[in-house]
């Protein structure tokens, strides 16, 4: 028997209220009402440290700063998610469009869209609102790693 490559990632479930008692009202509305930061606002859209972007409703990491870039929408975009597992992928058809739409695979919490106009090798931009994501920096991420290993 081959083992398998492929994580399982382990749902979340809670209430509204739940969701509410977490997070601000800006991620609630973006993570899940399926809302969106108006072009340019969000803190990470011109934002380039080296770390990594997690759920800002569960943790999960989502992308690395390496997959970054500059699309000039006014959204953070990526090529490609930190595991492709860490994302699901939804049909929108809203506002007369048909896109789509990218949310976390653990909670379920909308991201943002993924669009067929990104730059090589994937050819993907995955255009995910500031308010859905917590970023941590290498050095945050190795401090913490630091402290783990003297617990």
């Amino acid at each position: 028997m081959q083992k398998s490559d492929k994580k399982v990632t382990e749902k979340i479930f809670k209430s509204d209220e739940e969701w509410k008692d977490i997070l601000t009202p800006e991620q609630y509305r973006v993570l899940r009402e399926k809302g969106t930061e108006r072009p340019g606002t969000g803190l990470y859209d011109q934002f380039f440290v080296k770390g990594k972007y997690y759920c800002a409703g569960c943790g999960l990491e989502l992308f690395e700063s390496g997959s970054k870039f500059d699309a000039g929408c006014g959204w953070p975009s990526f090529s490609v998610p930190s595991d492709k597992t860490a994302i699901g992928e939804n049909l929108d058809m809203s506002y007369g469009m048909v896109r789509t739409e990218v949310v976390c695979s653990r909670c379920d919490g909308h991201l943002g869209h993924v669009f067929n106009d990104g730059p090589p090798p994937t050819g993907l931009r995955y255009c995910i609102n500031s308010a859905s994501l917590v970023f941590k920096s290498d050095d945050e991420i190795e401090q913490e790693r630091l402290r783990e290993k003297k617990d």
